[in-house]
């Protein structure tokens, strides 16, 4: 078969290799911890998966949606942005539903970049941002996130030449991997910077629910002039713990949303009616279950961060996400500490590394295990 010469320059996904990796020494009788991936542990609450017993039953739903998400889905949306962040959004042309947040934010950078574009990366970062800038065609310039600007990019520091040629920004807030979150002067000064360059703005606010504080992370479709420029995703996966049913939500500029539609509409017929009540019932009544979740990751981080502490790692203060972010000893790489950690502890942590160059001398963990489990994993580790 003919070489693919831009699936040479994707690396494999790094959860797909960690679950390999797994899966092999599960194999050998090795019993391991899995604090990698981000998928929740807790089951999707009864009161959702109960509609959804309802709804599937309708055979009207069985039928192709409608392309851009169902109106009840749109509209809960709306409602839920004018009811957590007091922001007006028009369902009819300012929101869609995905097929999960990680579908939405690939098929972007085929609906908004040509060929040779460019388009400017968080470092480190979800990986999929750049594997879709990759198949996309697109030229990749990345902004280091550094522990110094709580993980905030300067933009200051991005050529004038590539301001010329960018046509898309991504941030990621709260952060995935580092769990920063991001200030309203922040997005202010991220919205200006798209409008004068002509660069549309992105935040993939898939943690946006998922936080450690008593004040709520910031929507960046808060700030007065954003939907001029800017989107943010969204999913249920984080909030209301349904990473497999599959369902998210793009809201903010009309016109990228267009854009998207003309990929999404050639490529994909939408997600299935029945989970799109679902998640509008998830995010109409939701919100003590996400009490009930932070709370547990509260817990959760705790004992995490305390171990650590113990053991005199260095712990990044996290406000947002379901992470904990570390720095490794310095006589190890973050993937040779992870290798360390999953030969010695049978506890399998992610490196820095996989989020990007800057990434380099931490680990995350993720608290996607329950606390009997996480507590064991933490002994392990620490007593190496």
């Amino acid at each position: 078969m003919k070489n693919v010469n831009k699936l040479n320059k994707i690396q494999k996904y790094i959860f797909s290799k960690l679950d390999e990796v797994k899966k092999d020494l599960e194999n050998e009788g090795k019993d391991i911890i899995d604090l990698g991936i981000g998928d929740p542990d807790i089951p999707t609450p009864e009161f959702i998966v109960d509609s959804m017993r309802n709804y599937i039953k309708n055979e009207k739903n069985y039928r192709y949606p409608p392309y851009s998400g169902i109106d009840e889905f749109k509209k809960a949306v709306s409602n839920y942005y004018k009811r957590n962040y007091s922001v007006e959004i028009d369902y009819n042309t300012e929101v869609a539903s995905l097929i999960g947040s990680k579908e939405g934010i690939a098929h972007l950078f085929l609906a908004l970049t040509d060929i040779d574009d460019y388009v400017i990366l968080p470092d480190p970062s979800y990986p999929v941002y750049q594997s879709a800038a990759i198949i996309s065609g697109c030229n990749i310039f990345k902004m280091p996130l550094k522990e110094e600007n709580n993980y905030l990019p300067e933009f200051g520091s991005i050529d004038n030449g590539i301001l010329k040629k960018a046509k898309l920004l991504i941030v990621n807030y709260p952060n995935n991997p580092t769990g920063a979150i991001a200030e309203e002067g922040f997005y202010k000064e991220l919205i200006k910077f798209g409008i004068e360059n002509d660069i549309v703005i992105v935040n993939d606010g898939a943690y946006l629910e998922i936080y450690q504080s008593d004040n709520k992370p910031k929507s960046i479709l808060e700030i007065p002039e954003a939907k001029k420029i800017a989107v943010e995703f969204g999913s249920l996966s984080k909030s209301y713990n349904m990473s497999g049913w599959r369902l998210g939500y793009i809201a903010g500029n009309s016109e990228i949303i267009r854009r998207l539609m003309v990929v999404k509409t050639n490529f994909d017929s939408g997600q299935f009616s029945a989970i799109q009540q679902t998640g509008a019932y998830a995010l109409n009544y939701g919100n003590d279950f996400i009490k009930y979740i932070n709370d547990i990751y509260k817990e959760r981080r705790r004992i995490v961060e305390d171990k650590l502490k113990e053991k005199n790692y260095y712990v990044y203060d996290s406000k947002g996400t379901f992470y904990v972010w570390f720095k490794v000893p310095s006589n190890f790489s973050s993937e040779e500490f992870s290798r360390e950690v999953l030969r010695k502890a049978g506890v399998l942590i992610t490196p820095g590394s996989a989020f990007g160059n800057f990434g380099e001398g931490y680990c995350r963990i993720s608290l996607t295990v329950d606390k009997n489990k996480l507590i064991e994993a933490m002994n392990r580790i620490t007593n190496m």
